[in-house]
C-alpha cells in the first residue's frame, strides 16, 4: 500500500477561491451555521468583511492532492471591531511603549461570538495532527508578515487545550445560554423558578399583549415577505444608539442572507397594528438557536426581553430545540433563566514583554471568572434542587 500524499498549505485572500462544496464537506452536525461557506461568502461579497473595512481574508487550508482535508477561517485585522474577545487594552499597552499591535491575525468567524471548532477537518483525517499543522502554519505566516500576534477566537475547550500545548495562552469568557431540560411547555419551564421570579417573568411576558404587539417567527419560505432593508435598519438602530457603535454589516449582506440562507435564518418580528416595531435576526441549526441582532423603531417596556428572549425560549420548547445562545454579554439574562457558560480563546503574542503582561492579566481574569461562577449561577432564580 502506498503512503498517503503529504498535505500542502494554501492561504486564500477570498473564500470564493475555495470551492463551497469542498469547504462544507468539512462540517459536521456540531458545526455552527456561521461556518458554512454561504455565510462567509455573503460577508465578503457584501464587503462587510473586506480590506476596506479592516478585514483581510487569509483563510488557511490543507490539501492532499486535489482534496481539501482541513481549513480555518482566518483574517488579517487592522482593528479589533467585531471580535467579542476584547483586546483593546492590550493594543493600548503596546502603543504606550512604542509597539505596533495592528495588523494581527485571527482565526475566527467575523462578528460572531459563537463557540465551535475553528479548525475544520475532513472525516478520516487525524484531527489532532491537522489542527497542529494549521496552528503552526498560522504562526509561521504571522511571523513572515511581521504581525504582532495570532488569536483563535471561540474555539472549543478541546481545541483550546491543544493550542495551549503548543504554547498559546488561554483566555476564559462567560456567556449566558438557555438549556432545554425537556420542558413540555413554557409554564413547565417557569415552574423551575421560585415564586417571586416566576411572577416577574409572567408579568413581563404579558406586556406585548397588553401593548397590542404581536410577535412571531418567520422561517424558510415565510422569509420571502421580509424586507432586507427593514432588517438592516433594525440592526442599525441598536448600533447607532451608542457613540462607540460600529456598523460592521452592510445592507447588501442581509439581502444575500435572506435570499440564499433561508434554511438557517429565524426572523422574529414584533408588529403593532400591522406595523413593524421591533425584531431580532437569529440563525438556527437543528439543535441550537443563535441570537444575533436586535433593533426597534418604538420603545415599549419589556419589548427587548420578549423579542430577544421569551419568544424564542417558547419556540425552542415547542420545537424541541436543545439550546438557545442569545449572544455575548448581558447579565440581565441570568435572572431570566440563562445559565453561565464558559467560552475560550487562545493567544500568541510575539513580543516577549507584552506576552508576559498579557499572560499575567489572563491569570487574574481567570481567577475572577472561576470565583464568580457559583454566584452567577445562583442569580437564575431557579428553585433549589
Amino acid at each position: 500500500m502506498s503512503a498517503p500524499l503529504p498535505v500542502q498549505l494554501r492561504i486564500h485572500a477570498s473564500i470564493s477561491d475555495i470551492p463551497g462544496d469542498a469547504w462544507d464537506a468539512l462540517l459536521d452536525e456540531e458545526s455552527i451555521p456561521f461556518l458554512e461557506w454561504r455565510w462567509l461568502a455573503a460577508l465578503e461579497e457584501s464587503a462587510s468583511v473586506s480590506p476596506s473595512s479592516g478585514w483581510h481574508p487569509r483563510h488557511l487550508t490543507l490539501w492532499r492532492g486535489s482534496k481539501l482535508v482541513a481549513a480555518a477561517p482566518a483574517y488579517l485585522k487592522d482593528h479589533s471591531h467585531g471580535e467579542f474577545v476584547f483586546d483593546w487594552s492590550w493594543a493600548s499597552a503596546a502603543e504606550r511603549v512604542g509597539l505596533r499591535y495592528y495588523p494581527k491575525l485571527i482565526l475566527a468567524v467575523p462578528m460572531t461570538p459563537a463557540s465551535s471548532r475553528r479548525v475544520l477537518v475532513a472525516p478520516g483525517e487525524d484531527r489532532a495532527a491537522r489542527t497542529r499543522e494549521l496552528a503552526v502554519a498560522a504562526l509561521e505566516y504571522a511571523r513572515s508578515e511581521d504581525l504582532s500576534s495570532v488569536h483563535v477566537l471561540f474555539p472549543t475547550r478541546e481545541e483550546c487545550a491543544a493550542l495551549e500545548a503548543l504554547g498559546f495562552c488561554t483566555r476564559l469568557g462567560v456567556q449566558y445560554h438557555w438549556i432545554n431540560q425537556g420542558y413540555s411547555s413554557y409554564e413547565d419551564y417557569l415552574a423551575r423558578f421560585n415564586s417571586k421570579r416566576r411572577n416577574q417573568l409572567r408579568r413581563e411576558r404579558r406586556a406585548p399583549q397588553q401593548q397590542g404587539i404581536a410577535i412571531r417567527t418567520l422561517r424558510g419560505d415565510e422569509l420571502a415577505s421580509a424586507d432586507p432593508d427593514q432588517v438592516f435598519k433594525l440592526y442599525s438602530t441598536t448600533i447607532d444608539k451608542h457613540v462607540w457603535g460600529h456598523r460592521n454589516l452592510r445592507s447588501s449582506f442581509f439581502r444575500r442572507i435572506l435570499s440564499g440562507f433561508r434554511d438557517r435564518v429565524e426572523l422574529v418580528e414584533a408588529r403593532r397594528a400591522g406595523r413593524l416595531v421591533a425584531g431580532a435576526f437569529n440563525l438556527a441549526s437543528p439543535a441550537v438557536v443563535y441570537g444575533r441582532y436586535w433593533g426597534c423603531f418604538e420603545e415599549h417596556p419589556f419589548l427587548h426581553f420578549n423579542v430577544c428572549l421569551y419568544h424564542s425560549i417558547e419556540e425552542c420548547i415547542r420545537r424541541g430545540t436543545r439550546r438557545f445562545e442569545p449572544g455575548a454579554g448581558g447579565e440581565h439574562k441570568l435572572v431570566r433563566g440563562f445559565e453561565p457558560s464558559l467560552t475560550y480563546s487562545a493567544h500568541w503574542i510575539f513580543h516577549p514583554a507584552l506576552d508576559k503582561a498579557v499572560r499575567a492579566f489572563l491569570s487574574h481574569e481567570r481567577a475572577a471568572i472561576e470565583k464568580g461562577l457559583p454566584a452567577w449561577r445562583a442569580e437564575t432564580g431557579f428553585k433549589s434542587p
